[in-house]
């Protein structure tokens, strides 16, 4: 039986508990999977109610932009990647990353070895496949970092503004196509090219990583001493949710499963993807390193002339909920 996406407090003294469990809605940058086992397993494990937190979980999708639903009012805290954020903020919407549970990022290009690209220089003239709705800002940034335009031609790539899914490679349309080493890269081996037969560049090794995954509020939210309150309880339940998941990740794979209203998702491709993303999430406690905040600004400011920000930015981080959280 799927279970609801919320978390009641325990009806461990009668009704009155649970009216007095605070609400706390957290948007998904994309669809129930692994990837944000953390969050299932606090709900699931009941970390959230330990904490007097009723988390309702909102799954997202193609149709629908994290960062539209927070300005909207939809939800208190959402999951983005840090330059749709950092660009999300130039623009007018002022996020702030409250904590960084992913320390690593997953991202990079998938090639097949019989295009004959077998390092970057090669890029020029190829034609590569790219996520857009704000997963374009590291890719264009490396582009920049290569002298590559992204405008075609033989010094150049084209770009191909790929769908949320693998198709451009396995029907030849494009040379590479963007993936997640714990999602689209294995939907490629599962369609029937071997790892052999592919060339990966994970952004990580390029020097061009950016931060994923991260939980973000609005600015002015923050003034609230009674929602900051609610988001270090909702933090140190959370990171208790990522730790388990990283020390029982088929276990919490299964916990993904049974929240996953659509049924599309198997055991063998959810607990792989839990394989991976502990990876992802290891070495972090939550709290943002700066070092990786200013590689990430870094990246971004090296568009050429079009970078994705336009100089660094003030006030897109704060450590006052995690050190409340975890100390």
């Amino acid at each position: 039986m799927k279970k609801l996406i919320t978390g009641l407090a325990v009806l461990t003294m009668g009704a009155g508990v649970a009216n007095a469990a605070d609400d706390l809605t957290l948007q998904l940058k994309w669809v129930t999977q692994a990837q944000f086992a953390g969050y299932y397993v606090a709900l699931e494990n009941g970390f959230y109610a330990e904490e007097d937190l009723n988390v309702t979980i909102k799954p997202g999708g193609p149709d629908i932009a994290p960062t539209q639903v927070i300005a909207g009012g939809g939800a208190d805290v959402t999951v983005e990647w840090m330059p749709a954020a950092l660009a999300a903020r130039e623009r007018g919407l002022p996020l702030v990353n409250i904590a960084q549970p992913f320390k690593s990022s997953g991202m990079m290009l998938t090639c097949r070895k019989d295009t004959g690209v077998t390092a970057p220089e090669d890029f020029a003239g190829r034609t590569l496949g790219v996520w857009f709705f704000g997963n374009e800002y590291p890719f264009l940034s490396w582009m920049s970092t290569l002298g590559l335009s992204t405008e075609g031609g033989d010094d150049g790539v084209t770009v191909l503004k790929q769908g949320f899914n693998v198709d451009p490679i396995l029907q030849g349309q494009a040379d590479c196509v963007s993936t997640m080493t714990y999602n689209e890269y294995w939907q490629i081996i599962d369609a029937g090219l071997s790892a052999d037969e592919l060339v990966t560049f994970k952004y990580e090794d390029q020097g061009v990583a950016t931060l994923e995954d991260g939980l973000y509020v609005l600015e002015d939210r923050l003034q609230d001493a009674a929602f900051r309150d609610r988001l270090v309880r909702f933090v140190r339940a959370s990171m208790r949710g990522w730790k388990w998941a990283e020390e029982n990740p088929d276990a919490a794979a299964d916990i993904v499963l049974e929240y996953d209203e659509t049924g599309a998702q198997t055991e063998n491709h959810q607990r792989r993807m839990m394989g991976e993303i502990a990876k992802l999430t290891a070495g972090s406690d939550g709290a943002l390193d700066p070092a990786d905040y200013q590689r990430t600004v870094d990246t971004l400011l090296a568009g050429g002339s079009d970078p994705v920000i336009s100089g660094p930015p003030e006030g897109a981080w704060t450590h006052d909920i995690t050190d409340a959280a975890l100390n």
